[in-house]
Order: structure tokens, then C-alpha cells, then sequence
């Protein structure tokens, strides 16, 4: 059985690799005239069926489709893909006289498009693992390649350890913990490895309490952390991780490390109830919020708010229902109508979230602005009129069901969110922010968090930062959905708008308020549509307060 071994006297594992005998006429064709080899990598496996760690001897098995990246001359030239048998693939201009490198990046898709030929740097980050271990391995070939070689032979090294973590959680969600390196660089010029630190160096382990083992990779000795520096995934609990010993290239740690996660409340590494996991820089200064779970809705019959269940939820038609008895649901609001009423503002009168209007004519809405007026004392849903912004005044169900902790953003933290922040590398995009999609079946636009990794079995998304891109160029549903929003994705559903009872636009065009000021009878807002004759199809405008758009709150990290 092909195996890789975490020992502490063990230090490689040997691998056989062949090279089967290729007819010309049977190899690939390959781009622009360059030269390409189809290669078998035979592991002798002995009907290894999964990727699995066995945890009493620190052995690893291959399951099918795993992959080894293979560089030759500086470059990453092709991968290797596991059949359940041996390894097989095309790689493209070897250089003879060299030898071939093998990498075997644990099941993780690199955040990096990889072109043959021209690549020369990668990276991988290791977080998730709650459905496998990510091993990272890498070894030269003994030989040096020849053309019409037929054998090589390679001691594929662990570049990581195996380490064990006794677990006490009072939640039955995954258990995160922070601090560790967590992200590989590999330099295919230098065929070196680096670790980092992504983010917060967030390792998630499986869910429940017990023993639970990791892949850490090499880094000086961690002491014990404070609070939130174990937590669990959904933010419920928070809690401690014991100190980590130095770890070293293939380690084997069975001496458990101590986690705990059973205290509920504060979660400074958690994220907060109602919110999605994952981080978003608003400013300049680094400031960065988390978003809902979904839009904004209210119940009117029992003044109750909360934040929709998916992320793709939108009410529809439904809100032209507008009325306080109404029992269903609304998430089309005018502008400012928290319900927050100042009754020394004699022009405050249309506050309430049902109140609507299909016109600004003073004795139906407010002439100095629907909502709130030119009296505020901040013009803007801040400071003194921060009552006037939905998630400072209402308490939602589920999102802590406390009046203060939610917000609306402003219209440049809108723009810096989708135009201006740094963010990871997804595919061949640097600074990932935004891609059109249709999620569920719901047009809208996907935010990727700052930290983002594409799970390796989902393809690559398309036409990232691409405003102009149709909502079906990507598609998610199922399980695809989950891994995105598990890893932090936003989806904002384009849900249209409402003008008195008329609904219009729903599924084309996505209207997000902002708390921004732009006249006293108009607001500042983000938008994104998808007609073809309209440019740009992003950004920020202003427009009547009157008008029903979309809220999505946000909340400040601490």
C-alpha cells in the first residue's frame, strides 16, 4: 500500500513512480507546439481506496481523483491524478537533464490558476479540515529526466505534522481553533515550501467533543491562547487552545493538546449570532464588519424583525402587502423607516417599515424626505440619528435579538467593499471581491471575504470583479452553496424594487440601501442589474427615499 508516514524516526516514506512507455502518436497534442509527456506515477497501492489518516501509525492512503503537481525547469509543467491504481497525467516540457519535482498539496486546490509553462509560484490554505487531513508532501525524482526514459524514482517527504487535540465543546457545531500556520507557498523556480499564517491561523477541526487530529505545519512553539482563541464554527461558544509545542516536518504529536469550547456569549474568535463567517474590510484604515445572514424582514401584525433564512431568500411580489395588520413578511423598506419615530420632528411622519408611497407630495409622504427629515441632527443614519438605521433601533430574532448591535453601511463602505479592498487571489483574479451568480436558482452577486479559498471540488468561479458578466456564468446550489457560505461567501439576491405597491425588477436588479445622505428626498444606494444596454451595472447612486429597496446589516468585528 502506498503510504505516508508522520514518525518521529521515520523520515521519508519510499514511492516507486514508473514511467509507462508512450507511443508519439498516442501523446496529448499540446498547446502552441510545445513538447508534452503523458507520465504514470505507480504507487502500488494495494487497492487504497480513500485519503485517510490512520492515527495509531500516522499512515496516509490516496483516494481516487487526488492530484500531484508536477514542476520541472522552474515552472509547474502538468498534474498527475490518482485512478486507484497509479497516477496519470500530461506534463509539459520537461527539461531534460533536470530532475522532475512532485507536490502533493493535500487535496486542496491551489487559490492560483496554474498555466503550464509559466507558472512559478502557488498556494494553498489548510483551514478546513473537518472532512479530511490535507498531508502536504514533495520530493525531487532521483533521476534526472531523459527523453524515452521509462523509471523514476522519488521519497516523497511529509512537509508537515500529525497532531492530536482533546476536545471539550458544549457545541455540536465544528470547533475552530487560532494561531497556527495555515498557508503554503510553494516556489516551483525554487522548489522550496513556505508556511504562513493566513488570517487569523484558523485551523477547524470535526464537530463534538473527544479526540480530534490535525495537519499543522512547521512553526515555532504557540503558548496557551485567551479567550476566543478556540471557538466554535457557528459562534455560539467560545473558549481556550492549550500551547502548541514546536512543530516539525513529519511529526507525529500524540500527546492530546486541550481545547475547550463550552463558554457562551463573548465570541472574539467566533463571529456573531445571525452573521456569516467571514471577514470584510470597509476602509482604508482596516476596519472590517461581518455580514447577515440574509436580508432584512419584518412581520408588521407582530413587529417582529429578523434576518431571512437563506441567503437567497427574497419576498417578491408579496411586498406590495403593505400594512400594519399584515402577518406575512416584507424586505422592501423606503429609506430610514426603522420605526423610530422623533416626535419633535413634526416632519418625521412616514417612519413606520410598511409606510409606503408612490410620489413625494407632502401630505402623503415626507416633503423633506421619506423617513427621516432635514430636522435630523445628523443628515445620515449615524451619530444622533443612528435610531433611524434598522439595526440600531430594532432588535432581530435572530441575530442576538438586541436593539444596537446591527448597522447599515455607508455608501463608501458599500464602494469599498466591491471596488477597492484587498482580498485573496481566486483563479487567475488578484483581489477577489465580487462574481455574479445565480445561487438556489436567484440571480444576485457573490462577495468573497477577505481570506477566501476555492474548495477543491468545486470548479474555479468565473468572471470574477467582472461587473459586466451575465448572473448565470456562475451557478451554485446544494452542496456547492454550503461550502462557499461555510467559507464566508455573501450573496445578495437581486430583489428588485418597490414604488407603493408596484414590484418591479425582481431576479434583474439588486437595490441595497445605504446610510448615507445624498438630498432631503434622496438616499444613497448600492446597486447591480444585468441589462445590457444600461452601463455601469455597478456601483453607487442616489434615488427617492420613498422607493422600497433591499437592507442588508452588517455588524462591526470586534
Amino acid at each position: 500500500m502506498k503510504m505516508k508516514r508522520f514518525g518521529t524516526i521515520v523520515t521519508a516514506l519510499l514511492v516507486l513512480v514508473a514511467l509507462s512507455q508512450c507511443k508519439k502518436e498516442q501523446q496529448p497534442t499540446p498547446a502552441n507546439g510545445s513538447e508534452a509527456v503523458t507520465i504514470t506515477l505507480d504507487l502500488k497501492s494495494n487497492g487504497g481506496t480513500r485519503v485517510d489518516v490512520n492515527t495509531t501509525t500516522g499512515e496516509v492512503t490516496y483516494q481516487n481523483g487526488d492530484v500531484i503537481y508536477v514542476a520541472s525547469g522552474g515552472h509547474y509543467i502538468g498534474t498527475l491524478t490518482y485512478n486507484g491504481t497509479n497516477f496519470t497525467g500530461g506534463i509539459t516540457d520537461p527539461i531534460v537533464g533536470e530532475p522532475l519535482h512532485f507536490y502533493f498539496l493535500g487535496n486542496v486546490t491551489p487559490a492560483e490558476t496554474l498555466a503550464a509553462g509559466t507558472t512559478t509560484t502557488c498556494s494553498v490554505v489548510i483551514s478546513d479540515q473537518t472532512e479530511h487531513l490535507p498531508v502536504i508532501e514533495y520530493a525531487p525524482s532521483n533521476e534526472n529526466y531523459t527523453a524515452g526514459a521509462t523509471t523514476f524514482t522519488a521519497h516523497l517527504l511529509n512537509k508537515c505534522a500529525l497532531v492530536k487535540f482533546n476536545v471539550t465543546t458544549a457545541s455540536e457545531a465544528a470547533t475552530c481553533i487560532t494561531g497556527m500556520k495555515n498557508k503554503v507557498t510553494v516556489d516551483f523556480a525554487e522548489n522550496t515550501l513556505t508556511h504562513s499564517q493566513e488570517g487569523n491561523g484558523i485551523i477547524t477541526l470535526p464537530a463534538g467533543s473527544g479526540e480530534k487530529w490535525a495537519i499543522l505545519l512547521p512553526q515555532e512553539a504557540v503558548e496557551a491562547g485567551e479567550d476566543g482563541t478556540a471557538y466554535s464554527e457557528d459562534g455560539a461558544f467560545t473558549g481556550t487552545r492549550g500551547a502548541v509545542p514546536a512543530i516539525t516536518e513529519n511529526g507525529y504529536q500524540t500527546a492530546g493538546i486541550e481545547v475547550s469550547v463550552t463558554t457562551e456569549g463573548g465570541t472574539p474568535g467566533g463571529y456573531p449570532e445571525g452573521a456569516i463567517n467571514g471577514l470584510f474590510t470597509i476602509n482604508a484604515e482596516g476596519d472590517q464588519i461581518y455580514f447577515s445572514q440574509g436580508n432584512l424582514q419584518y412581520q408588521a401584525s407582530t413587529s417582529t424583525w429578523r434576518f431571512a433564512g437563506n441567503q437567497w431568500d427574497h419576498v417578491g411580489a408579496a411586498n406590495s402587502n403593505i400594512s400594519s395588520e399584515y402577518d406575512g413578511w416584507i424586505d422592501l423598506f423606503g429609506w430610514g423607516t426603522s420605526g423610530y419615530h422623533n416626535v419633535y420632528d413634526n416632519f418625521n411622519v412616514n417612519y413606520q417599515p410598511y409606510s409606503t408611497s408612490s410620489a413625494v407630495v407632502h401630505t402623503e409622504c415626507n416633503y423633506y424626505g421619506y423617513g427621516p427629515s432635514t430636522n435630523m441632527y445628523d443628515p445620515n443614519l449615524t451619530g444622533m440619528s443612528a435610531e433611524y438605521d434598522w439595526g440600531v433601533h430594532n432588535a432581530i430574532s435572530n441575530g442576538g435579538n438586541q436593539a444596537g448591535l446591527w448597522r447599515t453601511m455607508t455608501s463608501n463602505e458599500w464602494e469599498y467593499v466591491f471596488f477597492f479592498r484587498s482580498a485573496s487571489t481566486v483563479g487567475n483574479t488578484s483581489n477577489a471581491r465580487f462574481a455574479k451568480a445565480t445561487v438556489n436558482g436567484v440571480s444576485g452577486v457573490i462577495l468573497f471575504p477577505d481570506v477566501f479559498s476555492v474548495p477543491i471540488y468545486l470548479p474555479t468561479p468565473l468572471q470574477i470583479n467582472n461587473q459586466d458578466a451575465s448572473f448565470s456564468v456562475n451557478s451554485y446550489s446544494g452542496e456547492g452553496w454550503t461550502a462557499l457560505e461555510n467559507l464566508g461567501c455573501v450573496f445578495l439576491p437581486a430583489a428588485g424594487g418597490r414604488s407603493g405597491t408596484s414590484i418591479s425588477n425582481a431576479g434583474s436588479y439588486g437595490n441595497y440601501w445605504s446610510s448615507s445622505y445624498e438630498s432631503y428626498v434622496s438616499a444613497r444606494y448600492m446597486y447591480f442589474h444585468s441589462f445590457q444596454y444600461s452601463s455601469p451595472r455597478m456601483g453607487t447612486n442616489s434615488y427617492a427615499r420613498y422607493i422600497g429597496y433591499s437592507v442588508r446589516l452588517v455588524r462591526n468585528a470586534e
